[in-house]
């Protein structure tokens, strides 16, 4: 009786141990066939937004880059958005004062929305008052660390004002966030001349 059981004990701990591991390796098949969630799955996360878009080899780039800064567009307020879309229309039809006026109500009503300092110094550039641009611009880095438009803006005034080494430090920042636009290369090979000049 002992025999009769042993033989169909042993078979079915077999069997069951071959399914086991016939289950690990088609699961393990299937995950490494699966496409990369992290790459496809639509996110309003700006931190996974900022991931995706400093990987040297994306090129969804244009798209990333518009999805960020739409994010960071909104201030959780109707009416502040409203305020900022208005100061931004105000510039496309080149009325820099109107638009100030427009970013500086941004600001009074929510001093903590990046977005609206970033547009107010854009709106300063557009008038060449570049002190209160680049203060401007110093507030909204504090406020968002990573947004790279407005380290643009600093590297270019820093540029202007005669700092090629500051600037391509600022320029050499947003690189490493955003390695794709023309223009930041650009910018940072005249910086590279500019910096030797100086050294030489």
């Amino acid at each position: 009786m002992r025999a009769g059981f042993a033989a169909p004990l042993r078979y079915t701990f077999t069997m069951t141990r071959r399914i086991s591991i016939l289950n690990l390796v088609v699961a393990a098949a299937l995950f490494a066939a699966a496409p990369a969630a992290s790459q496809d799955t639509p996110t309003d996360d700006p931190q996974i937004l900022l991931e995706r878009l400093a990987q040297p080899d994306q090129d969804r780039w244009q798209r990333i880059e518009r999805q960020i800064t739409r994010i960071w567009s909104r201030s959780g307020s109707a009416s502040v958005d409203l305020l900022l879309q208005r100061g931004r229309d105000a510039m496309q039809e080149g009325r820099a004062d109107a638009a100030i006026d427009h970013f500086s109500a941004v600001i009074d009503h929510a001093p903590d929305f990046a977005e609206g300092w970033h547009a107010r110094a854009t709106a300063w550039f557009m008038e060449g008052r570049l002190g209160l641009a680049m203060a401007d611009l110093e507030y909204a880095l504090a406020l968002n660390p990573q947004h790279f438009l407005a380290m643009m803006g600093l590297g270019r005034i820093l540029e202007d004002l005669g700092q090629p080494e500051k600037a391509r430090d600022v320029m050499l920042r947003v690189r490493a966030i955003h390695p794709h636009r023309d223009d930041v290369k650009a910018a940072l090979e005249r910086l590279d001349k500019a910096v030797q000049g100086v050294t030489l």
